[in-house]
């Protein structure tokens, strides 16, 4: 008989790392599986060169939820920086702030464009869209249709591959939260106060953050580590292949390490983070057909960095800059040095992240890393953001499914498989961005851990953890929802029918 485990987390991202860590310093008995053989952290995990330290992607830690900035506090105590955000986006030559600055975006764009610009934004504010269809139509009306189509089409296709019609609506409400132009201009007169409540601020406007000081990937090998204090075991290089619910009562778990050989855990709770596609594959018994065809098609966003070592020069001191330039393939552009200084060891050197999306498989992600290297040297130079003989050397980070797909029926698919979850796999929990295939933030996908591990240690289900960012307009104005607090949930009412509740406590 396999050793029998309380809980058994997929994946030592955020979420998983997260849950693990509350259940463990709770006394429960945690085993934390994770596919990557190297690092913890997910796609907030930090990579490592040569002494340089780089993020998959830059990941900001500010939270409406006091819970999770307490939680960030408890795991890494005093190893933040306040950092100021600043991000722009490359356009025709120039750089925009953003989130746009009204009267930044229109002076640079010139009279003409900026006429054609606040007459575009007029005509929709006029005649506004009450039910935006996709990506477009919700841009479009937050902004105006030439707003959209100069700061919003080009990056957009980058990051998906696909065109802003076929993207749906949610994502632009998810990711542009309580943004528009009015509120862009209002912004650039009075800029949010500090002393305001956390939850009336609007997190795209957000002006500064805290950053550990090296990197995301600091938080979670120190969540690794307490977990590991507290009795529980974070198992790296291990790939999940079968989860069988028991006829009996609880769940076993087969994991397959890197030499071929398998490992079974039994449990009697499953928390998985781990894609909702290859869930549905590994679960046993296996699902309806209707339900497996639903999985089979959800789809998700590749991506990969190209982290160059340059001489510094002080060319920009961005974060990140967005490149809507479609004239070379980066879609971001990371300055490590801007996140903190520690994660560049050479002050007379700095290192840049060059971000690509893509699919697995297609020839960006195929290319070798001699080619990526090459390809990111020449584009950063076609940008006039380094010269040839100032970059140094470079490596390649690929990151599979780093986003879910928001296409048009992905909402039916994920209902028909969270339904069936729900209905009649109880002690599998899904939790995070791949888990639940929900663009979650880091702070979200947390949410949602806390709230499943307060119902695993209740026995019950006090909270709906797919409330956690659902409405992202809802949340991020500051009305009272699931993202403000892990003490207001909402419990299960009659038929079904969610209700909010505030709990105080466990």
């Amino acid at each position: 008989m396999p050793p029998m485990t309380s809980v058994i987390c997929i994946g030592a991202g955020p979420s998983g790392l997260t849950a693990a860590y509350l259940l463990s310093k709770a006394g429960r008995q945690v085993t934390v599986l994770e596919q990557d053989p190297v690092y913890v952290g997910g796609i907030s995990k930090t990579a490592t060169h040569k002494g340089f330290a780089f993020d998959i992607g830059g990941h900001r830690f500010f939270s409406k939820s006091q819970e999770v900035e307490d939680l960030w506090d408890e795991i890494l105590g005093d190893q933040f920086l306040e950092r100021p955000r600043k991000s722009r986006i490359y356009y025709n030559n120039r750089l925009f702030n953003y989130p746009l600055r009204a009267f930044d975006a229109l002076s640079k764009l010139g009279v003409l464009e900026a006429i054609r610009c606040v007459l575009s934004y007029a005509r929709v504010r006029l005649r506004p869209n009450a039910a935006p269809r996709n990506f477009r139509d919700w841009v479009t009306d937050k902004f105006g249709k030439r707003l959209f189509e100069i700061f919003f089409r080009t990056y957009t296709e980058k990051v998906w591959g696909m065109k802003c019609e076929d993207i749906s609506a949610d994502w632009a409400a998810q990711r542009i939260k309580g943004l528009s132009l009015s509120k862009a201009i209002w912004h650039a007169l009075l800029p949010q106060r500090s002393s305001r409540p956390r939850q009336e601020i609007i997190k795209t406007l957000v002006d500064s953050f805290r950053y550990p000081v090296r990197g995301p990937g600091m938080m979670w090998e120190a969540a690794a580590e307490k977990i590991r204090g507290h009795g529980g075991e974070v198992r790296l290089g291990q790939q999940v292949v079968a989860i069988t619910r028991q006829e009996q009562g609880g769940w076993q778990v087969v994991a397959r390490d890197q030499s071929g050989a398998e490992r079974t855990y039994a449990c009697a709770h499953v928390i998985s983070s781990m894609p909702m596609r290859e869930l549905a594959t590994a679960l046993g018994p296996k699902l309806p057909a209707s339900v497996s065809a639903a999985a089979e098609q959800l789809r998700y966003r590749d991506f990969l960095v190209v982290a160059l070592i340059l001489r510094e020069r002080d060319l920009f001191d961005d974060n990140w800059l967005y490149i809507h330039s479609p004239d070379v393939k980066v879609g971001r552009i990371q300055n490590f040095k801007s996140w903190s200084p520690a994660m560049v060891p050479e002050p007379s050197l700095n290192c840049y992240g060059l971000e690509y999306f893509c699919f697995a498989g297609d020839g960006l992600w195929s290319s070798s890393d001699a080619d990526l290297v090459e390809l990111a040297s020449r584009e950063l130079v076609q940008l006039g953001l380094a010269s040839r003989a100032d970059i140094l050397e470079g490596c390649v980070v690929r990151q599979e499914k780093a986003y879910p797909i928001y296409d048009a029926g992905y909402q039916e698919r994920v209902a028909a498989i969270r339904d069936e979850l729900h209905a009649h796999w109880p002690g599998l929990h899904l939790v995070g961005r791949n888990g639940m295939h929900k663009y979650n933030n880091q702070d979200h996908a947390m949410m949602t851990a806390m709230l499943t591990v307060k119902n695993i240690l209740a026995g019950r289900m006090l909270y709906d953890v797919w409330r956690v960012n659902e409405d992202a307009e809802y949340h991020e104005e500051g009305r009272a929802g699931a993202e403000v607090s892990v003490r207001q949930g909402y419990r299960a009412a009659g038929g079904g029918r969610m209700v909010p509740v505030a709990v105080g406590g466990d």
